[in-house]
């Protein structure tokens, strides 16, 4: 039997870790153009439900709340199932659902349907990264990992524009009906391209696990919903949070003397991944996610942009997220993750705090320009913290760095809107005003801006090697 040269060995190996991303991020694509098309149809879903346009508003939060119980359940699924099996369970569970969307007929079953939904989308993100670290090896990560991260950068580009002219000109059923064909391709690439796999000896379900780390993550992020809307005060919401991190931290003092506990903590004692997941990478994701929240409502309510005006300033904004794809991994091969994490963090930051000087009267060309530096700091920022958190994380520990890190983000991404939202409410009641200003909007920037700037100051602990292996940095002469 003739022997396969190392070369040819490597390449087919590249190949197929890059085939596994890019089936992986069509999923994802489909799971996060579903949560940014929505929010264009919920005024005709209403209407045609009978109920205000703000009960709507449950069937997001239905969809959040069924993610926050079971995303921590992905990672034992994967190893007593296989990441394969559970993967395709997701999607077909996420497809069924869009589908039942689509054809409700009432509140109720609508909701029903959004239940199942987040249940899919549950499994899909944390059992997608399994896959992607399972068939790429720590040379391909890089690659892959950008591959995986676009789908986060394009969908908020076209969602907004999509289910607006699919609302317009068919009707908001096919806001959901356009999951169909997307999952049907991805159910028969997952059962075609990647490989099976299982663990040869799974642990038993740590249930009592299960139920603190679910509950506090439910809690948690239902209240940090509830501060960016405090429809009935801030009260509940300071209550759910505070219930969220007190049940949290009984779920990680079971999770360390459990002997099989659900998630594995020692993945927290890997420097690059505490940093990039639990420490500055988490509050440089709050900075980050707090600004495509905050740049619609300053062109809007700040500037008095139409909402079609706003929407080509923010255009501009993801378009250099994109932009940005192309050099990233030569970049960060060029560089490595510490300089980049904390240069690029730095710009990006004061690319963030340069937001509160612009006005109405600013020169249009300049706000664009600044919205495109933005988004390129901020693609770069992503695909380096998505990478970094994974670059020496060993195969015992993937399954549950690569929930934790979906949890994480979960949190990162609901903290950045509420900080954001309770920055803007605080400044216009300190200035005692009936209405937010071009003011509040300059207060919130400036302090979500130098957020993002002591974040990007703590990558400095990270060793000048740091993810060597996966960027290739070091290896260069």
């Amino acid at each position: 039997m003739t022997a396969v040269p190392d070369t040819e060995a490597s390449a087919v190996t590249a190949s197929n870790a890059r085939r596994v991303a890019l089936i992986v991020a069509i999923a994802f694509f489909m799971q996060l153009l579903d949560s940014t098309i929505i929010s264009t149809s919920l005024p005709q879903m209403g209407q045609s439900f009978g109920v205000p346009a703000v009960a709507m508003s449950i069937g997001i939060t239905a969809y959040m709340l069924t993610m926050a119980v079971f995303v921590p359940l992905s990672g034992w699924l994967a190893d007593r199932f296989g990441a394969r099996n559970i993967f395709l369970l997701a999607i077909v569970l996420f497809t069924l659902a869009s589908l039942a969307c689509g054809f409700s007929q009432n509140l109720t079953q609508f909701v029903a349907a959004r239940v199942v939904q987040g249940l899919g989308s549950a499994l899909m993100t944390p059992v997608g990264r399994i896959l992607v670290l399972r068939n790429a090896s720590k040379s391909e990560l890089l690659n892959a990992t950008a591959l995986i991260t676009w789908p986060a950068l394009f969908a908020p580009v076209v969602g907004p524009v999509l289910g607006g002219f699919i609302t317009t000109y068919l009707s908001w059923h096919w806001n959901f009906f356009i999951n169909i064909p997307l999952g049907l391709v991805g159910l028969a690439l997952v059962a075609r391209f990647i490989p099976g796999d299982r663990a040869a000896d799974p642990k038993p379900l740590d249930w009592p696990g299960f139920f603190l780390t679910s509950l506090g993550l439910a809690l948690l992020l239902y209240g940090l919903e509830r501060i960016a809307h405090p429809e009935d005060g801030a009260l509940p919401a300071v209550l759910l949070v505070a219930a969220g991190i007190v049940i949290g931290w009984l779920a990680v003092r079971h999770l360390r003397r459990a002997p099989h506990p659900l998630l594995d903590l020692s993945a927290f004692r890997v420097q690059t991944f505490a940093i990039s997941t639990l420490a500055a990478g988490t509050i440089f994701r709050v900075a980050i996610n707090a600004t495509p929240f905050l740049l619609p409502l300053l062109f809007q309510v700040g500037f008095g942009l139409s909402p079609v005006d706003a929407g080509l300033m923010i255009l501009a904004y993801f378009l250099g997220n994109l932009g940005m794809k192309t050099v990233t991994t030569p970049t960060l091969r060029r560089f490595g993750f510490r300089t980049v994490m904390v240069v690029n963090g730095l710009i990006a930051s004061a690319s963030i705090m340069a937001c509160a000087a612009i006005s109405p009267e600013t020169p249009q060309a300049l706000v664009v320009m600044l919205m495109l530096i933005a988004g390129l700091t901020r693609s770069m920022q992503f695909t380096a913290l998505n990478t970094l958190a994974f670059a020496d994380i060993d195969a015992a520990q993937r399954n549950s760095a690569a929930t934790l890190s979906s949890m994480l983000q979960q949190i990162s991404m609901l903290f950045g809107v509420a900080v954001a939202a309770a920055i803007l409410n605080l400044s216009q009641i300190v200035r005692g005003r009936p209405a937010l200003d071009l003011v509040d909007f300059r207060i919130a920037f400036l302090v979500i801006g130098a957020i993002g700037l002591v974040a990007a100051l703590r990558f400095l602990v990270l060793p000048p090697g740091a993810g060597a292996e996966v960027s290739g940095h070091m290896t260069r002469t």
